[in-house]
């Protein structure tokens, strides 16, 4: 199943990139698994994604809990928390 994922500040700065289409196998059902799935990359995917570091997480524009089911087409965004100043 194709997704499209979005990475937005540090994020993408980790990561040198701001978008990437992907093909997540069949297990990748949720937010949480997209996350994951992508940490197993290793290097700086698992420091950019690191479960102990506060995401946000977004499904087709929308603030979702990492429970959010997925489906073919979507996109799946990354960012981190922010402040007002």
């Amino acid at each position: 199943m194709y997704i499209q994922l979005r990475f937005f500040a540090s994020v993408r700065e980790k990561l040198g990139s701001s978008s990437e289409q992907v093909d997540v196998p069949p297990e990748v059902q949720t937010v949480a698994d997209v996350r994951q799935w992508l940490i197993q990359r290793g290097d700086v995917w698992a420091e950019a994604l690191a479960p102990d570091r506060a995401l946000r997480m977004a499904y087709n524009q929308q603030m979702c809990a990492p429970d959010k089911h997925i489906s073919a087409g979507a996109e799946v965004a990354f960012f981190p928390p922010v402040t007002g100043g």
